[in-house]
């Protein structure tokens, strides 16, 4: 017999305007915000390398932790994509929550601390109604788990907010964003309406965009923001299949943006003595994909500093802005 289970049929929710929410349309950073103060020899070349891949027609691929869009930066990555600087962003399903949330109702992020308690948490009625519902029509129609959102941002009357969406925004740019999740960790998962079948195919289908975007990267630069986990095990993964399928991708730049210092020579090997040697990061994203070539970059610093000058970096080095 199977084990047994707790079933979601009798899940209570709520209206998502009945909601406090954390982050409104106030916390938000463009690409007219002021710049934060943040200097990086690094993070200059980093923004060199991006200069000369879209210079050579090569990608940017970015990918993200949801805290990137939570904090309030979507407006700038909308900007870098319709500059043409990202050629691909790539999140986890939180991601996908909180652009919509902002999309939806033009603010998001609960009070986890508070709702927990009463078993409210990600209760909210509209965002994993939306999503699964997306991802399913998606599904039947063989779009990914981010195109499928995106379409329903763009099109759908009811997000009067879309404008500040980098999913709705993407999908209309014809950018990828792709959404790579697991099972458990998000609150859609939590609601009656979920299709596991229908998720899981959907973040494949993700998955497999992305490979192809991995596969073109040679000249390329890969992003990761905050991603801790799996952000460099998707990238490691998509890397192995496309060298195993027969493409060149040696000579790349990596940069892995977080706040977590690394000490010393972050390119210099440690041992299983050391904790940063099971900092995923460190090795799946800054080393072992530059092994054949390319330099990788470890940079610290809150998101809120990082992408902003980054993007200032870029402009000064493009000059076409």
């Amino acid at each position: 017999m199977p084990y047994p289970t707790l079933e979601l049929d009798g899940i209570h929710t709520y209206p998502i305007k009945d909601r406090r929410n954390l982050v409104t349309g106030k916390d938000l950073i463009g690409p007219d915000s002021p710049c934060p103060p943040f200097e990086s020899a690094d993070l200059a070349q980093v923004a060199r390398a991006i200069a000369q891949a879209r210079r050579a027609g090569r990608p940017v691929l970015c990918m993200l932790g949801a805290h990137v869009i939570k904090c309030g930066l979507g407006p700038l990555l909308i900007e870098l994509m319709r500059r043409g600087i990202f050629t691909h962003l790539a999140t986890n399903g939180a991601g996908s929550i909180h652009d919509t949330e902002l999309a939806l109702i033009g603010e998001t992020s609960e009070d986890v601390a508070d709702s927990i308690e009463t078993g409210s948490f990600g209760m909210a009625e509209e965002t994993s109604a939306l999503i699964n519902g997306a991802v399913q029509a998606g599904q039947r129609a063989g779009l990914g788990y981010g195109e499928a959102v995106g379409q329903m941002i763009a099109t759908d009357p009811r997000f009067a907010h879309r404008d500040i969406s980098v999913f709705g925004q993407a999908y209309l740019l014809r950018v990828p964003v792709t959404v790579h999740i697991c099972i458990g960790t998000d609150i859609i998962h939590q609601h009656p309406s979920v299709d596991f079948a229908a998720l899981g195919w959907a973040s494949g289908q993700d998955f497999k965009v992305y490979c192809k975007t991995v596969s073109e990267l040679e000249g390329g630069v890969f992003l990761n923001f905050g991603s801790a986990v799996l952000g460099p095990e998707v990238f490691l993964k998509a890397l192995s299949i496309a060298r195993n399928l027969g493409y060149t991708v040696s000579h790349i730049t990596t940069a892995n943006l977080d706040i977590l210092p690394l000490k010393g020579d972050y390119h210099a090997k440690v041992g299983y003595d050391n904790p940063e040697y099971y900092y995923r990061p460190r090795k799946n994203i800054v080393n072992r994909p530059t092994s054949l070539g390319g330099q990788g970059f470890h940079i610290t610093g809150d998101h809120v500093q990082t992408l902003p000058n980054l993007y200032r970096l870029v402009r000064q080095e493009l000059g076409t802005f």
